[in-house]
């Protein structure tokens, strides 16, 4: 379905670092119901808000997940954290240096123990402490996409640099628990979501960890793929303002696949349009053809070919054709790709 975007030459739009400031990335806004594709920048996206909308946000905030040990014969060896199981010392972990029973040796005297593989190709490392969070915001870098540090290597840049910790990163961020940014958020300022409040526009927050299920690369056919589980929640009071808004005609505006994600997946089966409290796992993959049931409006980025947030994207606009046609002109005009690149804004 997606064969043709990898065709498209990207490799030198590949952003290395975000816009600055971050609202003056490109925007290319794509309308469904008249066809057109707009080019604008971020702080634009203002004009294209309603007092009584309701803006989403994913509140998560990215940890410091990749740590360097060292293998008892002194071989470097770069563990992924990805998330920590109900034993507080066992943690699910992604590492090319995998092997059972072996000893991964840390600063600090920190050691860990890697186990098992679980059915998702993760494995299990048993460290020492239980204060491995601690451990990685003082000693881990941020889990940045392999084809940054690939462009940055390409062009003779430092593959990890100090401002990562804060440019990958939203400005909302408050949730641990992380391993990958909500990349859409990456284009408001604070400034930015003052003027929409300021225009009567609702902002609410929720949360959806990402984990290595939102970057799983597709192997198969989208309906043959498996989506990888990953904790999400929504208050109470969020899910009412949601419905509130719905109620009164307000549109609901998703920053991001996440989000998307997140609010599909509480929507009340029992009534169109309105979402359910709480906190839960879920494993829901959006591909075409998929009858949403909440959102209205999408923010997203532009998106690897072979990724899971491309079929949610395109499951949005409802053409592929569409989409691609979007992604061609964004090349000619030299939008900037992937995790720091530039946005999109479908209405």
């Amino acid at each position: 379905m997606f064969e043709k975007f990898t065709k498209l030459q990207i490799e030198n739009l590949i952003a290395k670092k975000p816009a600055c400031p971050r609202d003056s990335s490109k925007l290319m806004v794509l309308n469904r119901k008249s066809g057109q594709i707009e080019s604008k920048i971020f702080a634009d996206i203002l004009q294209y808000f309603n007092s009584g909308d309701c803006l989403v946000i994913n509140n998560t905030k990215v940890f410091p997940a990749k740590i360097l040990g060292k293998k008892k014969s002194g071989g470097k060896i770069e563990v992924l954290l990805v998330s920590q199981t109900e034993d507080a010392t066992i943690w699910k972990t992604l590492s090319t240096g995998y092997k059972p029973n072996t000893e991964i040796f840390f600063e600090g005297g920190i050691v860990g123990k890697f186990l098992s593989k679980n059915e998702n190709n993760e494995f299990l490392m048993k460290f020492n402490t239980e204060n491995i969070l601690s451990y990685a915001d003082t000693y881990g870098s941020m889990p940045l996409p392999p084809y940054i540090e690939k462009a940055r290597k390409s062009s003779g840049q430092n593959t990890k640099i100090d401002a990562d910790k804060e440019d990958y990163q939203t400005i909302y961020a408050k949730q641990t628990g992380s391993i990958a940014a909500p990349t859409a958020g990456f284009h408001f300022t604070k400034e930015l979501l003052k003027k929409l409040e300021d225009k009567g526009v609702k902002i609410l927050e929720i949360t959806l960890h990402v984990g290595f299920g939102t970057f799983k690369p597709l192997k198969t056919s989208p309906k043959d793929h498996e989506m990888l589980a990953e904790f999400a929640v929504i208050s109470e009071s969020t899910a009412k303002q949601i419905n509130k808004t719905k109620q009164n005609g307000g549109r609901l505006f998703a920053t991001g696949t996440t989000c998307v994600r997140t609010l599909e997946s509480f929507a009340n089966p029992e009534k169109k349009g309105e979402v359910l409290s709480g906190g839960k796992h879920t494993n829901l993959f959006i591909y075409p053809p998929y009858k949403f049931k909440v959102i209205d409006c999408l923010i997203t980025n532009f998106h690897l070919a072979d990724s899971t947030p491309i079929c949610l994207t395109s499951a949005f606009l409802g053409d592929v054709d569409f989409l691609f046609k979007a992604y061609t002109q964004a090349v000619e005009e030299k939008y900037r790709f992937y995790s720091f690149g530039d946005a999109m804004l479908i209405l």
